[in-house]
């Protein structure tokens, strides 16, 4: 089974769905291929790095901290620790670069453990992800060859396939991330509980024909399991 991820390395939900997704592999009797495709929720984000905390609440006023903190609950359950004051709004179109890089040179097992680091990176240590020397420092914990990172990070390479994914994305309708997409055919929208994860894998194993559903809202901003543009 192949599943793709379009999620962004600045989306909180990402995460979350991320670890739940990856606990309901750990059950999951079968093989599954995962790829991460990339979205970008702020694609006109500067290149210049600013506080979360005042870029959060510029665009979403006084409710922006009980966001934050209702993330943060919901991150200890699932092991994360997210540090908001210490995060860092961003651009993250380097980073999806090196996604792809991870993907076509690495493979997915590879691409999947650069997805965690740079979630981590980005939400934990507050690292600038669209700083060219901080992501390729994270790029080598994840087993990614220094001077092959350093070079393409220089150069244009990925710039256009990138943005062939992101357009692409748009195309078949991605407006949420995380968005799951089972076998290119049946999608799961946010970060779903594991127990849901694993019953969509389930469904889709056993019933060729017949598309995973799973109840989603349209919440605004980051609140209701996905965040939306």
């Amino acid at each position: 089974m192949k599943v793709e991820i379009y999620s962004d390395i600045a989306c909180p939900w990402c995460y979350i769905g991320k670890r739940r997704f990856d606990q309901a592999l750990e059950k999951f009797d079968g093989e599954v291929e995962v790829v991460y495709r990339p979205y970008q929720l702020v694609p006109d984000a500067p290149e210049t790095a600013s506080p979360h905390r005042e870029w959060l609440a510029e665009r979403y006023g006084p409710q922006s901290r009980a966001m934050d903190d209702r993330v943060t609950q919901l991150g200890k359950a699932e092991g994360i620790e997210y540090d908001f004051d210490s995060a860092l709004h961003a651009n993250t179109f380097l980073g999806h670069r090196l996604l792809h890089l991870a993907e076509t040179e690495y493979g997915a097992k590879v691409q999947g453990a650069l997805k965690e680091a740079l979630l981590k990176a980005h939400f934990t240590d507050g690292v600038d992800v669209g700083d060219r020397a901080a992501l390729t420092e994270v790029a080598v914990t994840a087993g990614l060859d220094r001077d092959r990172v350093t070079a393409y990070l220089a150069g244009e390479e990925g710039v256009a396939q990138v943005r062939a994914q992101l357009a692409e994305a748009r195309a078949i309708g991605i407006s949420a991330v995380p968005t799951f997409v089972f076998e290119g055919q049946w999608a799961v929208q946010g970060g779903q509980e594991t127990e849901t994860f694993l019953k969509v894998l389930q469904q889709v194993a056993a019933e060729t024909g017949a598309a995973a559903k799973a109840e989603t809202t349209d919440g605004e901003a980051c609140a209701d399991g996905a965040c939306a543009v």
